[in-house]
């Protein structure tokens, strides 16, 4: 069975148009998502909206975390609009209720077996949801990633993508698919294949544009998040 790996979608409804019908092409059947479905930008209802109709996982990123707080937080809410921009603050005016609550429910990690594949899915690491694995993590540290028992380990948050083959244990960051922070602009995913145990990188061309914009207009006073999608 193809999986398709992907997470930090952050609101970036055009980028994960892409990687869907990219996936879709690809013949992928299931979505294994690593948290980040909202978050800096501006779309979460057509992020939701886009994914109703696929099978697969997901498990809660920070992002999700801080909506657990924010939604009953206003000042707390406050804070994150000045950091992180709006996005947290429109997914809470957007989604109803059992939305909100279905994103903060979600369990991390989550462990999987899909065609005798045994994987796990987290957002940060196994162990904590805000532990960032970098592609150039300690050797150390990635070991504490590999859990044996696991074949794949997915992972997000970092928005870099990586694959670490750690003793039996394949490792496996995707990338962001609505803020890659790698100096690579488009839509990052992952395909797996559960057969072979093969995984590649893919990377898809979007209208960046589009977003770049609505960032530089809704938060002229935090270019990052119209910068970070153009930077090479």
């Amino acid at each position: 069975m193809k999986l398709g790996l992907l997470g930090d979608i952050h609101g970036n409804y055009l980028a994960l148009q892409a990687v869907l019908a990219a996936a879709s092409s690809s013949d992928v059947e299931k979505l294994l998502i690593t948290g980040d479905l909202i978050g800096y930008y501006y779309a979460p209802l057509q992020v939701l909206e886009l994914l109703q109709t696929w099978d697969g996982y997901m498990v809660r990123g920070n992002h999700e975390e801080m909506l657990t707080l924010a939604r009953s937080d206003p000042a707390f809410l406050a804070l994150v609009d000045k950091r992180y921009g709006s996005g947290l603050r429109i997914a809470i005016e957007q989604l109803d209720t059992q939305q909100i609550d279905d994103l903060c429910n979600m369990p991390h990690p989550l462990e999987l077996t899909i065609d005798g594949c045994k994987i796990l899915l987290c957002h940060g690491a196994p162990w904590d949801i805000n532990r960032y694995i970098y592609p150039d993590a300690q050797l150390a540290l990635l070991h504490k990633c590999a859990k044996q028992e696991f074949d794949l380990v997915v992972l997000g948050h970092t928005h870099y993508p990586m694959q670490q083959m750690i003793g039996k244990t394949l490792i496996v960051n995707p990338g962001s698919v609505g803020q890659p922070r790698n100096r690579k602009p488009g839509a990052q995913w992952a395909l797996f294949d559960t057969e072979s145990r093969e995984v590649t990188l893919h990377r898809e061309a979007y209208k960046t544009q589009f977003v770049v914009d609505e960032s530089r207009y809704r938060h002229p006073d935090i270019p990052y998040l119209a910068e970070v999608l153009e930077r090479t």
